[in-house]
């Protein structure tokens, strides 16, 4: 499957910056949406592909650093770049502490700018790829049955055949058809892969 294009969100209610910043954008052929609000943003919503965000602090309504705090609230992951022309410390601070990529000063340089979006849709990919890649193993770990989810969590403890059989009832064969059963699901290619599958399923 072609991965989705990246965007770049922009939401400043300035008409003058979101025209410089998209203009940049498309001079490095990167697709952008312009936006004036956080409330044009909650009707349109996250783009589907990897994206980030760069934001005006002071907003009308919502300010960016609100906002910040409504989407980690909300657990939306979104690498945020914000922009502002009335920074000080404490601010920088807060957005910084909120997980924010960079904290830039108007006007700023455009490599900067350019730089900190290269960062950010580089994580957002590879918090994608995550999602992606945990949703498989999720559907492989429903395709088991009871008893094999059984064997599973014990196999991943390290627990051997026999140990296993005399835990839950049941023969060794019995163990090891199930065992091989969860392997082939799982679609393992060894214990260790099956024990860090187990893990990040917890």
């Amino acid at each position: 499957m072609a991965e989705l294009p990246s965007t770049v969100i922009v939401i400043d209610d300035d008409p003058a910056v979101q025209e410089a910043i998209g203009s940049l954008l498309r001079s490095v052929g990167q697709q952008a949406k312009l936006l004036a609000s956080v409330d044009e943003f909650m009707k349109t919503g996250r783009p589907p592909g990897p994206a980030c965000l760069v934001l005006d602090v002071r907003l009308p309504g919502r300010s960016g650093l609100d906002f910040q705090r409504d989407l980690a609230a909300a657990n939306i992951h979104l690498p945020i770049i914000f922009v502002t022309g009335h920074g000080d410390i404490p601010m920088s601070v807060r957005a910084m502490k909120g997980g924010a990529i960079e904290f830039l000063t108007k006007p700023f340089r455009d490599q900067d700018l350019l730089d900190a979006i290269q960062l950010g849709l580089e994580r957002d990919r590879a918090l994608l790829e995550g999602e992606k890649q945990m949703a498989i193993l999720r559907a492989r770990f429903e395709l088991l049955t009871p008893r094999e989810r059984e064997v599973m969590t014990h196999v991943a403890r390290g627990r051997l055949n026999k140990q296993i059989a005399a835990d839950i009832g049941v023969s060794e064969i019995t163990v090891k058809v199930h065992r091989g059963q969860v392997m082939r699901k799982m679609r393992a290619s060894s214990l260790p892969d099956l024990a860090r599958m187990a893990d990040r399923l917890k």
